[in-house]
């Protein structure tokens, strides 16, 4: 691997985890890898072929034919293209409508997808030539990145969470939020545990935190494990 450091940033929603994670890879000079656009993008690729979502063979044969590529620094684009197509759309905009999140789940449930874009995923930072990247999204610690040097469960409490995300979702009250995040936790903890870091994990939990103080505390984690590798490359 050409990166020096993988970071993975692991955490339900309204944990901060996405926002949090693009501020300190771009105040660490890293890259920010979003996996879920590849869930999001998988699932447009397959509405515009015209493609059954819930059939796992033909999701497994779009990925045979598709190229796809996300920049890891800047501003985040993303592009889709098939292997017959001269041409590749951007879809960064096409990706975060209502109507297409609502289907992201009907590709991301087939197990050899995940398998395939986990595998992506890691390719993606092996060649991106960069110092370092944080990689962010769901299972980031346990499933995709199990070995990164650096591996953080960001969480926050229920109520926190709700608040955060009814400021960022218009016409809905916290209390409308906090009954959604409640029952997405109980789901998620039929196979995931998000408030309980597993072994090598560090648990940052930014339910008394401000963003600049979740972000700083993303960036001390890091700096250490960096001054840690460059300690034992000397020794």
């Amino acid at each position: 691997m050409s990166t020096s450091m993988l970071v993975a940033i692991d955490g339900p929603a309204g944990s901060g985890k996405s926002s949090v994670s693009r501020a300190a890879a771009e105040r660490l000079g890293y890259g920010i890898l979003d996996t879920g656009a590849a869930y999001r993008a998988l699932a447009w690729a397959a509405l515009d072929s015209g493609m059954n979502l819930d059939d796992e063979t033909q999701m497994n044969d779009l990925l045979d034919r598709w190229h796809y590529t996300i920049t890891l620094l800047g501003e985040q684009r993303v592009t889709v293209a098939f292997a017959e197509a001269a041409r590749a759309t951007d879809v960064t905009a096409l990706i975060r409508t209502p109507e297409l999140s609502a289907q992201v789940s009907r590709v991301s449930k087939h197990p050899t997808v995940r398998q395939r874009l986990n595998s992506m995923f890691l390719d993606v930072v092996a060649t991106s030539g960069l110092p370092g990247v944080v990689i962010e999204g769901r299972d980031i610690t346990t499933v995709v990145a199990p070995n990164a040097p650096v591996r953080i469960l960001m969480t926050a409490s229920p109520e926190v969470r709700a608040a955060r995300r009814a400021g960022e979702l218009q016409g809905l009250t916290r209390e409308q939020v906090l009954v959604d995040i409640e029952a997405r936790d109980a789901k998620d903890t039929l196979v995931v545990d998000f408030m309980n870091p597993a072994p090598g994990v560090t648990l940052v939990d930014t339910s008394e935190m401000n963003f600049e103080q979740s972000v700083q505390a993303v960036i001390e984690i890091v700096r250490a494990a960096e001054a840690a590798a460059h300690a034992a490359g000397e020794s």
